[in-house]
This record gives C-alpha cells, sequence and structure tokens, in this order.
C-alpha cells in the first residue's frame, strides 16, 4: 500500500484542517503520513494565542484538533523553525507534499502621519500580549490613559475594544496571560471608540459578537441608530440586501437599543471616520478623522489599528500582495500548497480552514505520483535539538489546565519558551 509523507508547517486551524482532511481522504490504497511542524513549543496557533479569552466557546475546537493528533499517522514536530532548524528545500526533496498554514502576522499599517507615535500599536501586537504568546511578554502597552481608539471594523477590533473596556474582573477566571491581567486590572481606560471607515453596512463583524455586547454587566455599548438606519437605506438602494449585511445591522440595532445603566466603562461605534492622522509630541494624543461632516479631533491616549494583517515572508516561498503567491492553494513552486491566512489573506473565521483545507487537499491527492523514499525529519535537526513532539505538549497542556483548576481558571498559560519547556519535560 503506498503511503505518502505530508508536511505541514504551522499548527494552528488551518494546520490541523488539513491534518484531518487528509485523514478523510485516506481508503485501501492511499495513505498518508502527516507531519507537523510548528515553530513554537505549543501548537493551535490563533486558538491559543488569537482568540479572545472571554470567548472559551470557540477554542472548544481544540478537541477536534487533539482527535486529529491522536491519530496513528499524525506527528507532531513543534519547537522547530523553518528557516532556522530546517530548509524549504529540505523539505521540498523529502516529503511528498509541503502545505504551507503559517498565517498572517504582521497587521497592516495605516500610512497616516503619527502612526510611530509611542502608544500607537498594532492589532497584532496587542491580542497575542494578552494571550500570553511568547514572543509578545514584554511588549510594552500604556493603560494609564483615559481614553482609547481602535481603528477597524472587523471582530479583531472589536475583541481588542472589548478587552479595554470590560470590567477586568470579569477576566479573571479566563485563560488571559497574568501579566496583561494585571495591567488591566490597573487600567484607567474609561471609554473605548470603534472607528470604521466605512458606513455600517460594510462592517466585518460578525452578528453573533455583536449581540454579546449589551450582555456585558459593567459597560455601555453605544452605536448611533442613525448610522445603522443610512446604512439600511443604502444597503437597499444598492440592491438585495445580503444575508450578513442583514443579520450584521439587525445586531447593530439590538446595541443600539439595549438598556444603558450608566456605567463608568463604555464602548462607542463610529462609522465612516476616517483617521488622518495621530497627533501627540511623543506619545499618542489624539486621532484627526474626517467624517461626512467634516474633519475632526478624538483626544485619546491609545490608539490600537486593526485593519488587516499580512503574512511574514519565508525564503523559497513566492510571496505577492502580503500573502504566500498561489493558485486555488497550489503554489508554483513544484510540490508545496497553502492553506488558510497564508493562502487567502486574513479572511473568514476559524471553521473557514475547514472548507479551504479540503478544497486543497483535493488538489493535492490529483498531483500525487509516486510516493518517495525519505527519512525522518529529525535526521535535519541538529543532535541536540530539543523536540517538542506531541507527548511533550501534552505534558505542558495537562500542567497549564492543572494551574487553572488551582484559580477556577481553564489553563494559567506560560508565557516563556523557558517555562514551556521546563513544564514539558515534567
Amino acid at each position: 500500500m503506498p503511503q505518502f509523507k505530508i508536511a505541514i508547517v504551522g499548527a494552528g486551524p488551518a494546520g490541523y484542517f488539513t491534518a484531518q482532511a487528509l485523514q478523510n481522504s485516506q481508503t485501501e490504497d492511499l495513505t498518508f503520513q502527516v507531519d507537523m511542524i510548528e515553530r513554537l513549543p505549543t501548537p493551535w496557533g490563533l486558538v491559543r494565542s488569537g482568540v479572545a479569552p472571554d470567548h472559551p466557546k470557540i477554542k472548544t475546537v481544540a478537541k477536534v484538533f487533539e482527535k486529529v493528533a491522536a491519530e496513528l499517522n499524525f506527528n507532531l514536530y513543534a519547537n522547530v523553525e523553518l528557516g532556522t532548524d530546517i530548509t524549504i528545500e529540505e523539505l521540498k526533496d523529502r516529503y511528498d507534499a509541503v502545505v504551507m498554514c503559517t498565517g498572517s502576522q504582521i497587521g497592516k499599517k495605516l500610512g497616516i502621519p503619527g502612526e510611530d507615535l509611542s502608544n500607537s500599536i498594532s492589532a497584532a501586537d496587542f491580542v497575542p500580549w494578552y494571550n500570553g504568546h511568547p514572543d509578545y511578554e514584554n511588549f510594552q502597552v500604556d493603560l494609564s490613559g483615559k481614553v482609547a481608539a481602535v481603528i477597524g471594523a472587523g471582530n479583531v477590533s472589536m475583541d481588542c475594544a472589548r478587552m479595554l473596556a470590560i470590567e477586568a474582573s470579569e477576566l479573571d477566571e479566563t485563560d488571559t496571560a497574568d501579566y496583561a491581567l494585571a495591567k488591566l486590572h490597573s487600567s484607567e481606560i474609561k471609554k473605548v471608540y470603534v472607528l470604521a471607515r466605512r458606513g455600517a453596512e460594510f462592517a466585518a463583524f460578525t452578528a453573533p459578537e455583536l449581540r454579546e455586547l449589551p450582555k456585558l454587566e459593567h459597560t455601555d455599548v453605544y452605536i448611533n441608530p442613525d448610522a445603522i438606519d443610512l446604512a439600511q437605506t443604502r444597503a437597499e438602494r444598492a440592491g438585495e440586501v445580503e444575508k450578513h449585511v442583514a443579520s450584521n445591522l439587525e445586531a447593530m440595532r439590538l446595541v443600539a437599543e439595549s438598556q444603558k445603566s450608566g456605567n463608568e466603562k463604555s464602548m462607542e461605534f463610529l462609522f465612516e471616520h476616517v483617521p488622518l492622522e495621530i497627533t501627540g509630541r511623543e506619545k499618542v494624543e489624539g486621532i484627526i478623522v474626517k467624517t461626512p461632516d467634516g474633519e475632526k479631533t478624538i483626544p485619546c491616549d491609545l490608539v490600537i489599528t486593526a485593519i488587516g494583517y499580512e503574512s511574514l515572508p519565508i525564503a523559497g516561498i513566492p510571496f505577492e500582495k502580503g500573502r504566500i503567491k498561489n493558485e486555488d492553494g497550489r503554489v508554483v513552486a513544484t510540490n508545496i500548497y497553502t492553506v488558510g491566512w497564508a493562502k487567502r489573506g486574513p479572511s473568514g473565521v476559524i471553521g473557514t480552514n475547514k472548507s479551504d483545507a479540503a478544497d486543497v487537499v483535493k488538489l493535492l491527492i490529483e498531483d500525487l505520483k509516486t510516493p518517495k523514499s525519505t527519512s525522518d525529519i529529525r535526521e535535519l535537526l541538529k543532535p541536540d535539538h530539543e523536540i517538542v513532539d506531541q507527548a511533550f505538549w501534552t505534558r505542558i497542556n495537562a500542567a497549564e489546565v492543572k494551574a487553572g483548576e488551582e484559580h477556577g481558571k481553564p489553563r494559567v498559560k506560560a508565557t516563556s519558551i523557558a517555562k514551556l519547556m521546563s513544564l514539558g519535560r515534567g
């Protein structure tokens, strides 16, 4: 029975759904060995370091990942970095196919004056910071001011705004990184603006996320009903209103009409507010925006930009417009494929990667020829290189969960490579 060896680079949702698609495609005449390679000692990607801590239900998809990892044909090679420990050429030579599931890590820039001022930051830094990503343990954000402005009209911007506007005690039973939780408890931020550059009908928020906002116990959330009416009118004039737009606008009305409690903390959505300049001497002091009524300055102490992501270029892989250059998942280079944000850009939700992976795996199987006779990936690594395999990761996971149980949390994350490796060694 021929068995093909497939390398998956990146252990996030796109990687696991690719592994699952390969497992589901096996027949009596076609089997796969799946080797998943991950730079960090921890798998799960954005499920661990991107999903907001106060949305634990979304993280239950990790159960699917663990089921995939339990299959006999699956191997995890974490703490292995492409470009440092191994090269793309070595993988191409030893595997029948290489699937790049490396995501998008770099926050897009607005390209306006003042963007480099102190306390003007990217969601691409802020989100992994509060989620305990090892690369961001020492990231600095000043929460001593009263007002924050988050620029963007997607779920990432909403997550950032909510994490700033929520009463920190509501995060005590989540897996927010300990250092971030301490900082949020001492935060002086009281008002958070969400600035969307276009009208409400173009917002990329999802309706379920919007519907949760009125449930915030200690935060009032405001949306001007007139902005929703204008968006509704414009959408109807353009033709039949798309289902997701109608659902979004309905959810926004629920927010606009929700009972306000006079809470000290608040979030406010401002549509058709185009940032022109971030002002301040050395640190953020305000943001100048263009509105339908003209320009105005919004005084603020923190600006977070959440307008999308780009992929980090990888030597030996063609890149174009912030993502891997590909045709339906096929990369120009021989036997290389891509799935997820690295393929299509930062669009969709976690579940979008499942159908994406299934489509690309179909193409991959069509391209397969004679299986290669290849050596184990361990032979490519230095003899003293410490690999985090599935058993090693299971020990890290168990230690974090146990620490969480002692504090009434899902887990207490280790936020440094050294600590993670120490937990895995037991």
